[in-house]
């Protein structure tokens, strides 16, 4: 354990300067890490402080604090909308506060860790440096995404493990029979089944303990589990069906908040080292299962029962009415209660009346079928991980597998469960309008190809319709509320207009320290050109160059980038590793629009020819300003687009000196503007690399001044070729 760092009071004053580390990222992890970065560090310099600025993108971690840089520093700001490891900073001052404050508020952060409280390991000490700098009341509704998306992103995993062996193992070993798709116990495909059934079995508590960890770290992992797991098991507390997906997310807070206050409780000093390993783990995991089991469980098995009798009463009334409340159920809850309900109904009337099971097995495949159709008819709106696990749902979908919808209904609720109703309601009213039979308690496609569907026409007409209604209706609530993974939590200050500028990026479970650097982050600012990532020859494998504030701005280095910046355009005039060239620069736009200046900024691109379509390039421009703005703020905007409209990357810049409105989160127009547009098969990192370049160069106020006031286009790109 290191020491607690006491910084001199006149430090940065007439005294010595501190020794500071910073920690930035957001749920996204492009533009906002870096541009809270550069801000931090150039705060530091200014007020006589060295600082070096570790950030977590989507592209890796770099500048990477090393051991000695603890132990020497004397506070640690963590600006971030995201879990950051905070161990190796015990015994060290930490002030976490959201990404945006380390933008817009920098002086003040270094001010405050000066007499921040030193963290002891245990999350609580931190959390409350937080409180002073927090934006308004977005900190707790950060919280909340955060550890949302933290659950979700390690349940992925499991969800998609699981499903697939199930899947492949009963395509190639099951046998239909009277009770459903059957493996023999002594085949091979069994033991693969049991295989997936166990990764099927952690999902849940994988949901619930990553949940409760994001919350309250370490000591709140086991009782998240735990109550994840007697959550997804009925028979603990008496009832057919478990507590699915909502029962964990319900754990996870309880557990996550009910560690947070435990540890809170003043104990003795000789008890202080085992609260965290013991204490905590085995008071949280007692009192949460026994809530659960005693007090939540019993209503939940109520609610079973009382959906059993009512479904009991409704039989021999309108086919399609019974078709659609089934529907509503199985799309509900994906496994929970409601879901459980109506399956095991259907389940339990096939000899008697194979019609119930028809419309539970029409509706059965539509969630995952359906979600998995969104991420490939709108592809912008979904990270790189959502489209991989929609694929995957797909798959799962084909075998009647309705959780593998689940990992999309935990991350946006409010958008994806009333789609899968509505897709379940309208699979289930054509499938019991047209008597469609099912003669196995089972769902999905795969029933009708082994033959246990009778009507099998129009039980491929309920999928097919009520999988595309579920896709249209969830890309339509997308697109009105805002997409990406904050549309349904607010992601705080940061994390909100991290999601504007690139809700396209990756996913927001935690960077690991170790992930592959593919372009250095500098922590400077201003003119300081040693302190810009420099890209490789070969764009596509930037090197990495990270240095702190504490070293030179001035001298060698500084002076040396204006020579290679004059160096550029004469060897052709690129900047940006090529992507832009005086034939994409344009001194003033002409539009006072932001709909009129992306046609004019798409234009200027087509003339590279590059540029196969500049109307759908339009089009996708625009679709991505529809998820949310791309205006950064400090009258920057940087418009991009993912498309094969275009053959290759290119980049386009122009200035605006009346300013457009963008919608920019500081309310300032934008004056520069860069237009991205990468091809669909070029765009992951070399996409992020370039956004990640320009954010971080940005942000030096002088360096900003400069460009708007370059008198030409060769000014222009001279100021643009510092950033490589």
């Amino acid at each position: 354990m290191t020491s607690p760092a006491d910084p001199p009071n006149d430090a940065g004053a007439s005294g010595p300067g501190l020794k500071l580390l910073a920690v930035t990222a957001c749920p996204t992890g492009i533009a906002h890490t870096y541009m809270a970065a550069e801000k931090l560090a150039q705060a530091a310099e200014s007020l006589g402080h060295s600082m070096k600025v570790e950030t977590q993108g989507s592209i890796g971690a770099e500048n990477v604090l090393s051991d000695n840089d603890v132990s020497q520093a004397d506070g640690v700001i963590i600006a971030a909308d995201k879990d950051v490891d905070r161990s190796r900073f015990i015994g060290k001052r930490v002030l976490v506060v959201a990404v945006a404050d380390g933008i817009h508020r920098p002086e003040r952060l270094i001010e405050q860790v000066r007499n921040a409280p030193v963290y002891q390991g245990d999350g609580h000490e931190a959390e409350r440096g937080a409180a002073p700098a927090a934006s308004g009341g977005g900190k707790g509704r950060s919280v909340t995404y955060k550890a949302l998306m933290n659950g979700v992103s390690y349940m992925i995993p499991f969800v998609v493990v699981g499903g697939l062996l199930i899947a492949v193992s009963l395509a190639l070993g099951g046998d239909t029979t009277s009770k459903g798709i059957v493996i023999p116990d002594d085949s091979f495909w069994k033991t693969v089944n049991d295989i997936g059934s166990i990764g099927f079995e952690l999902m849940i508590p994988a949901l619930s303990g990553y949940i409760a960890y994001a919350i309250a770290d370490r000591p709140a992992l086991v009782p998240g589990m735990v109550g994840g797991w007697i959550a997804a098991h009925g028979e603990l507390y008496d009832s057919e069906a478990g507590a699915g997906f909502i029962g964990a997310i319900v754990t996870g807070f309880l557990a996550g908040y009910l560690v947070l206050w435990i540890k809170r409780v003043k104990v003795p000093k000789f008890v202080q080292p085992i609260m965290p390993i013991i204490v905590i783990p085995i008071v949280a995991t007692s009192a949460l299962g026994l809530f659960f089991i005693y007090v939540l469980g019993e209503p939940i098995s109520w609610v079973f029962e009382r959906l059993t009798d009512w479904l009991g009463g409704l039989t021999g009334t309108s086919a399609a009415l019974l078709g659609i409340i089934l529907g509503l159920m199985i799309a509900f809850d994906m496994g929970g209660p409601v879901n459980k309900t109506a399956f095991l109904f259907g389940a339990g009337l096939v000899s008697k009346n194979p019609e119930v099971m028809g419309a539970c097995a029409a509706a059965i495949p539509v969630p995952p079928l359906g979600q998995g159709l969104a991420t490939l008819l709108r592809r912008r709106m979904f990270d790189d991980q959502e489209r991989e696990t929609g694929l995957a749902a797909l798959f799962m979908g084909f075998f009647g597998i309705t959780e593998g919808a689940i990992p999309f209904a935990a991350a946006r609720p409010a958008r994806v469960i009333p789609a899968n109703m509505l897709g379940g309601a309208v699979a289930g009213a054509i499938a019991g309008v047209a008597s469609v039979e099912d003669n196995v308690p089972h769902g999905g496609p795969i029933v009708a190809v082994l033959g246990a569907v009778g009507g099998v026409p129009m039980f491929f007409v309920a999928v097919v319709v009520g999988t595309a209604v579920t896709a249209l209706v969830t890309i339509a609530l997308m697109s009105v509320g805002g997409v990406g993974r904050g549309a349904d939590a607010d992601a705080g200050a940061g994390g909100v207009a991290e999601a504007a500028v690139a809700g396209e990026a990756a996913s927001s479970a935690p960077s690991p320290a170790g992930a592959p650097v593919l372009a250095g982050v500098g922590s400077g600012g201003g003119t300081g050109a040693a302190s810009a990532a420099v890209a490789a020859p070969d764009a596509t494998a930037p090197k990495a160059a990270s240095v702190s504030a504490a070293e030179p701005r001035d001298g060698g280095k500084a002076e040396a980038a204006p020579e290679a910046a004059e160096a550029a355009p004469e060897a052709g005039g690129q900047v940006l590793s090529g992507y832009l060239t005086e034939q994409t620069v344009r001194e003033r736009l002409a539009a006072d629009g932001k709909d009129a200046a992306i046609r004019e900024m798409a234009e200027l691109l087509a003339a590279t020819g590059k540029v196969a379509d500049t109307a759908e390039l339009v089009r996708a421009a625009f679709a991505r300003e529809d998820q949310g703005t791309t205006g950064l703020g400090e009258e920057i905007a940087i418009p991009h687009a993912k498309t094969d409209a275009v053959t290759a990357p290119v980049v386009g810049f122009a200035r605006s000196p009346e300013g457009i409105e963008w919608g920019a989160p500081d309310g300032t127009k934008a004056r520069l503007v860069f237009m991205i547009a990468v091809p669909e098969a070029a765009a992951g990192d070399e996409h992020l690399r370039i956004l990640a370049l320009l954010s971080r160069k940005l942000m030096g106020a002088e360096f900003r001044e400069r460009l708007l006031g370059a008198a030409d286009v060769g000014a222009i790109l001279r100021v643009l070729g510092e950033i490589e």
